[in-house]
C-alpha cells in the first residue's frame, strides 16, 4: 500500500524526478506526474522542474495522491484467456472491444472486464492502472499482455522500449505488395484533414513496420501479409499501409467502404516477451479469427497458408528482412 507521505533527506546530487524514481522504485515519468499534481515540494516550496537540480541536505517531501476509483461497467462478454500466473494475464482480444474507456465509448470496455476480475494495479500519482501495457485497436483481434500487478506492468513497459518484447500481425490487403518484403520508415501523428485517423506527419513521431507477403489469393487481387512492429503508433499498419496505397480488407477508416467483410482483416497473432519474475522467453498466439479464416479458405491456397502459418518460431519470416 502506498504511503500517505514520504520525506527524502538528498545525499547526492542529481535532477528530482532521477532522485525520486530511485528512492521510490518507480519511473522518472510516474514522478513527472507528481510533480504535475503539485505533490513535491523541496524545503517546502513546490516545483514544477522535474529535472530540477537537487543539493545535498535539502528535503524533498511528497504527499501521495488518494487513487482516482472508477465503478466498472456491467459486462455481458467473456475474453479467452491465452496463459494466467500471478504476474501476467495473457488473452485473445477479441474484434469490436474498445480496450480504455474514454468519453466518447458508452459501451463496456477491455478495462471493465479486467475490473470485475480484480485487476487493478495501484500508482503512486494517483491514477487506477488496469494492468494495459500494450494497446489494440477496437476492431484489431489477437493477443495482448495484462500485467497483474505494478513490478510486472513496470517491467514489461521498459521490454516496450527496449524492443524484448515483439508482436507479429497478419492482415489480408488489397492489392498485394510489389516486393516480398516492404520495409516502411514514416512518422505518425494526427491527420489535418481527419481528426479520427492517423497519417504521416513530417517531424511526429517515429514509426518503423516491417511487411512480408505470405501468400497471394488464386485471383491475384489480395494477400495475406505478416507485419512486425518496431514501434507502437495508434493505428501504425493501417497509416503504413495506406503512405504506398495498400489498404486492409474491411478498413472502413482506411480503406475502400464498398467491401462487404464482417470485421477488418487484421490480427495479433504472435506475442513474445521475457516473464518478468522467470525471466524466461515467452510466446504465445491468438488463432485466426473466423472471419479471417473464412476469407483464407475461401480465396487462398490452403496448402499454401497452411505452410505459412504455423505460429512456432514465426520470427523466420523475417530472419532476412531489413531491420
Amino acid at each position: 500500500m502506498t504511503p500517505k507521505s514520504s520525506t527524502f533527506t538528498v545525499d547526492t546530487s542529481a535532477r528530482l524526478d532521477t532522485f525520486l524514481s530511485g528512492k521510490l522504485d518507480v519511473t522518472r515519468n510516474q514522478i513527472a506526474q507528481l510533480i504535475k499534481q503539485n505533490a513535491i515540494t523541496v524545503n517546502g516550496k513546490s516545483t514544477s522542474k522535474p529535472g530540477l537540480k537537487l543539493k545535498i541536505d535539502q528535503e524533498v517531501h511528497i504527499t501521495f495522491p488518494d487513487a482516482k476509483v472508477t465503478p466498472a461497467l456491467e459486462i455481458n462478454f467473456d475474453v479467452e484467456i491465452l496463459f494466467e500466473d500471478d504476474d501476467v494475464l495473457v488473452i485473445n482480444k477479441p474484434s469490436g472491444l474498445t480496450v480504455h474507456p474514454a468519453p466518447s465509448v458508452k459501451e463496456a470496455t477491455l478495462v471493465d472486464w479486467l475490473k470485475h476480475k480484480g485487476i487493478r494495479l495501484s500508482t503512486i500519482s494517483g491514477e487506477e492502472r488496469h494492468g494495459i501495457v500494450h494497446r489494440l485497436d477496437k476492431g484489431t483481434s489477437g493477443v495482448m499482455v495484462v500485467a497483474k500487478n505494478n513490478e510486472a506492468h513496470e517491467a514489461l513497459s521498459a521490454q516496450l522500449q527496449d524492443k524484448s518484447m515483439g508482436r507479429f500481425y497478419l492482415a489480408v490487403i488489397q492489392p498485394p505488395l510489389k516486393e516480398e518484403m516492404v520495409l516502411v520508415d514514416k512518422p505518425i501523428g494526427r491527420s489535418a484533414q481527419n481528426r479520427l485517423k492517423m497519417a504521416e506527419v513530417e517531424g511526429a513521431k517515429e514509426a518503423k513496420t516491417l511487411f512480408k507477403q505470405l501468400a497471394v489469393s488464386e485471383d491475384e487481387k489480395t494477400a495475406l501479409i505478416a507485419c512486425k512492429l518496431f514501434t507502437g503508433r495508434t493505428h501504425q499498419i493501417r497509416v503504413h499501409l495506406e503512405t504506398f496505397s495498400r489498404h486492409i480488407l474491411g478498413d472502413h477508416l482506411y480503406g475502400l467502404k464498398k467491401e462487404k467483410v464482417e470485421q477488418i482483416l487484421l490480427h495479433a497473432y504472435v506475442l513474445y516477451f521475457v516473464h518478468p519474475t522467470t525471466k524466461e522467453r515467452c510466446q504465445f498466439n491468438a488463432d485466426v479469427p473466423a472471419p479471417m479464416q473464412t476469407y483464407l479458405d475461401k480465396y487462398f491456397d490452403k496448402e499454401n497458408i497452411n505452410v505459412q502459418l504455423p505460429h512456432t518460431n514465426f520470427e523466420r519470416h523475417f530472419n532476412n528482412g531489413a531491420a
